[in-house]
């Protein structure tokens, strides 16, 4: 403290120093919240801050402890009650604009957004939009399903959530068959998925096999 007059100063000793931020930050907890008309500091202390730069702080009687306690108890009881409240208003008019997802079964043939796959082409708008189709295995919780992957893709997490998947649809084209999965790159060679070996037979000292390959049942012709 400065005098001008006498020009004398009297110096304060600070035990400790506040910044501009926390002051700043101090100030915010005092406004009330949408859930409720409480501040966040009046939920946790029971009171709402004072801004005054000299605090004389003074003992609380252990009665008088008890019973703020008790209040501070009661008013965290409160905001608990508000928020579940606000939780299940802003529930329902999420819910408005929501569709319903689809249930699948086990069993069921699904279309994989690709958009989390993480492919060999150059650029991702060369890229197939959907995979598979895939097997649905089981459900797991209330949005997610564990489909059966090939053995190329060990890395790839089988869990996927429902938004990510497409119900496979019948072709309303008759006599239109689907087309056959693309080759899978392994160490950048084409490879594809054996279901079985056919048939062998030696031909000019060679043996050959026929395969039946994954995908291609519906294509007698390209087994070879």
């Amino acid at each position: 403290v400065l005098d001008r007059f006498s020009k004398m100063a009297i110096f304060i000793p600070a035990y400790g120093t506040i910044t501009s931020l926390e002051w700043k930050d101090r100030e915010g907890k005092s406004d009330s919240r949408t859930v409720s008309l409480d501040s966040p500091f009046f939920t946790i202390y029971g009171r709402n801050p004072s801004l005054d730069l000299i605090q004389i702080s003074q003992d609380t009687p252990a009665g008088k402890l008890s019973t703020k306690l008790q209040s501070v108890q009661q008013v965290v009881k409160e905001e608990l009650e508000e928020l579940e409240s606000a939780i299940k208003r802003f529930k329902k008019y999420a819910d408005r604009n929501r569709a319903i997802p689809p249930d699948f079964q086990p069993g069921d043939k699904v279309w994989l957004a690709s958009k989390r796959i993480k492919t060999t082409r150059t650029t991702k708008k060369l890229s197939e939009i959907w995979l598979g189709p895939f097997e649905v295995l089981k459900k797991i919780g209330s949005h997610e399903y564990q489909l059966k992957l090939p053995q190329q893709w060990k890395s790839v997490h089988p869990v996927f959530h429902v938004s990510l998947l497409e119900t496979v649809k019948n072709p309303s084209i008759p006599n239109r068959n689907q087309l056959p999965p693309p080759p899978v790159l392994v160490e950048e060679q084409e490879e594809w998925e054996v279901v079985q070996v056919l048939d062998s037979k030696l031909k000019r000292g060679k043996l050959w096999y026929l395969l039946e390959w994954r995908g291609f049942s519906e294509y007698p012709e390209r087994t070879a």
